[in-house]
Order: structure tokens, then C-alpha cells, then sequence
């Protein structure tokens, strides 16, 4: 990768940390510059849709990280996709010092119109749900059941990144884990339904 595309991708690696820990209010220009220590004009050449298409492309980015982790994991069960989901997020919260949350779940409950890619993260995160309920099905769920724990799964996952940012602690996400093991055991041991 030249120059060019080092620069392009180290101003959208900022786009997706601003996002992580402000939402897309806090992705500015100002802000990702300063992030990237790159100069001003390297906006306008690489993302000549200025704020807005460096938020849509941070959370195309972010969006495709994670539904690749959701993705790969769920091929080998539910259990799988969420003890690999717990993994990563005990590990991005750590690594930032619980500063960062999910990218996704930023834009999506943003209120703002200017930074309306909320119809983009809702079906982002469709997609999550999705595979994850697929995994349910393949397992013996009927669509209807899988459909309601792939909804447990990631607003599980979720609120716990959430709980964790709060208490400065990966407990909430071990509670969670602990849980939907459980859970997932109990239904191994269940005859299909």
C-alpha cells in the first residue's frame, strides 16, 4: 500500500476510535486530524465528502470487523459466536482503558440527523442478529426461538460493553458469558424443538 493508502487508512482507523469512544457527534475533522497527526488537506484528497464520509466509512469498517468475528465464530455454533463476541470486547475494553464501545450501537442510537447512518448500522447489526439466529437453527432452535436468543446474544453483549464502560471493569461481560453458557448448555441438552 503506498503512502497515499497508509494516510487514507489511518484517518479511517481514527474515524472508527472517535466513534468508539463519542459516537459520530465526535468525529469532527478537527478531531480526526489531531487523532491521525495528518494534515488538513489529506481530508479533502481522501474523503472529499468530508465528516460524513469518514463516518459512513469508519462504520462500514467497524461493521465489517465485527460481523467477520460473528461470522467465522457462528460456524461453529451459538456458543462459539458469543464467547468469541465476549472475547473481543474484554479485550478492545482493556486495551483502551474502557473508553471504547461499540462503533455500531454509536451510530445507531444517534440522535443527531447530520450524522444519520443509522439506517446502515441497523442493518449492520440485522446482520449480526441474523447469523447468529442461522447458528440457532442449524442447532435445532425453530426461526422463531432462534430469533429471540440472537436478540438475548447481542443486547446481552451489548449492554455488558456498556456495564463495563461504566465500572471500569470486564465483570459485566463475565456475568453475561457466565449466563449464556448456560443457557447454551441447557438447550444442548434439550431434544430439538
Amino acid at each position: 500500500m503506498g503512502a497515499g493508502g497508509t494516510t487514507r487508512q489511518k484517518m479511517l482507523v481514527g474515524g472508527v476510535e472517535l466513534l468508539r469512544e463519542r459516537g459520530p457527534a465526535g468525529v469532527t475533522i478537527d478531531a480526526v486530524l489531531a487523532r491521525t497527526r495528518t494534515p488538513r488537506g489529506s481530508v479533502y484528497h481522501h474523503f472529499p465528502g468530508g465528516r460524513q464520509q469518514i463516518v459512513g466509512e469508519a462504520l462500514e469498517m467497524s461493521g465489517s470487523a465485527i460481523s467477520a468475528i460473528i461470522q467465522e465464530s457462528a460456524q461453529d455454533g451459538p456458543a462459539s459466536a458469543f464467547a468469541h463476541l465476549i472475547a473481543f470486547w474484554k479485550k478492545l475494553l482493556r486495551e483502551n482503558d474502557f473508553e471504547a464501545g461499540c462503533p455500531v450501537v454509536a451510530v445507531a442510537i444517534a440522535g443527531s440527523a447530520q450524522d444519520d447512518h443509522r439506517d446502515r448500522a441497523r442493518e449492520i447489526i440485522g446482520g449480526w442478529l441474523g447469523t447468529i439466529a442461522d447458528s440457532l437453527v442449524r442447532t435445532g432452535a425453530t426461526p422463531a426461538r432462534a430469533r429471540t436468543l440472537a436478540t438475548l446474544v447481542v443486547s446481552s453483549v451489548e449492554g455488558a460493553v456498556v456495564l463495563c464502560r461504566t465500572t471500569r471493569s470486564t465483570a459485566p461481560l463475565d456475568d453475561v458469558a457466565g449466563e449464556l453458557r448456560h443457557l447454551f448448555a441447557d438447550l444442548d441438552r434439550r431434544p430439538a424443538e
